[in-house]
């Protein structure tokens, strides 16, 4: 019997490599197709909106499918919205709260996360389980405290009540996932920087904030969207026309009996198209966040 020296391995037959190859394909293929069908589900809606925006207003009830042609194009709609006074407020409102409430969000979570995962003091895992109760209990179950609050601390119809109230909301979130990707610093890298005499100031904001930033990019996608496309706490704390924002300015175009169709897709198209420049920009690091197991 002849016997194969140590470490030899057997060559697979050129007909399982064959077949491994095609069944390799053709997962990935179905991977693909999957994925691509998802984005089509997903934009379709987003295109229904943007493409009847173009249309005149018997062309967006005759054909809605259809895309504009020479005969139902009209700009109709953004002539009216662009012509709103207070459309521009709106949208200023929308991106001062927005820009507010994630930059705390971001900054806050970061430096909470920082302390939870590696300082060790009393409480802490109390406060790390009150953070994760935070993200089980929606926001909108204590509307009335909330706006208890703010009428107590006079803050009814201004962007400081929303843009406190996001942060609250937030938060939770932000801190469980910047903490899994701090966990997963290496401690050799931290113990080295403190050794060369770097402040723990420094070592957070030069060496863990850029190793994170896929997660923080991550993080800021996920909050940006739900503050920006917001109705509830808009209505309930800044109805006023001063405060209003985008989201809740749209409603100004639907009627009870009568609705300005082409103004509101209209409006409804330009409010998303800070949340697509937003992903635009950040796509590369919220893919890198999605999917990394660890810092390398």
């Amino acid at each position: 019997m002849t016997t194969l020296p140590i470490g030899t391995t057997l060559a697979s037959p050129p007909a399982t490599q064959s077949r491994q190859r095609w069944f390799d394909l053709g997962s990935t293929s179905l991977v693909h197709l999957l994925l691509v069908g998802y984005t089509l589900l997903s934009l379709a809606p987003l295109m229904l909106v943007v493409v009847n925006s173009f249309k005149e207003r018997s062309a967006i009830f005759g054909d809605p499918l259809a895309f504009p042609t020479a005969d139902t194009f009209s700009l109709i709609g953004y002539s009216k919205v662009l012509e709103h006074a207070q459309v521009l407020g709106y949208f200023s409102n929308s991106l001062i709260v927005t820009s507010v409430s994630l930059v705390l969000i971001l900054l806050l979570g970061a430096m909470a996360a920082w302390a939870l995962t590696e300082y060790d003091f009393p409480g802490r895992r109390v406060l790390g389980l009150f953070m994760a109760f935070g993200i089980m209990v929606p926001i909108r179950l204590a509307s009335v405290s909330i706006m208890q609050v703010v009428v107590a601390l006079d803050l009814m119809n201004t962007l400081t009540a929303l843009s406190l109230v996001y942060v609250a909301q937030g938060l939770p979130l932000a801190i469980m996932i910047l903490s899994e990707f701090i966990r997963q610093v290496p401690q050799d890298l931290k113990d080295a920087a403190r050794c060369d005499g770097v402040s723990e100031y420094r070592l957070f904001f030069q060496v863990i904030l850029p190793l994170i930033r896929p997660a923080v990019a991550t993080v800021a996608v996920f909050t940006m969207v739900p503050i920006w496309d917001d109705l509830w706490f808009p209505l309930i704390l800044a109805p006023s026309e001063e405060t209003q924002t985008i989201t809740l300015g749209v409603q100004q175009f639907i009627g009870q009996y009568a609705t300005d169709w082409n103004s509101v897709l209209a409006a409804l198209s330009l409010a998303v198209l800070p949340v697509l420049v937003f992903y635009a920009i950040f796509s590369r690091q919220l893919i890198r966040g999605i999917t990394a197991g660890a810092i390398k």
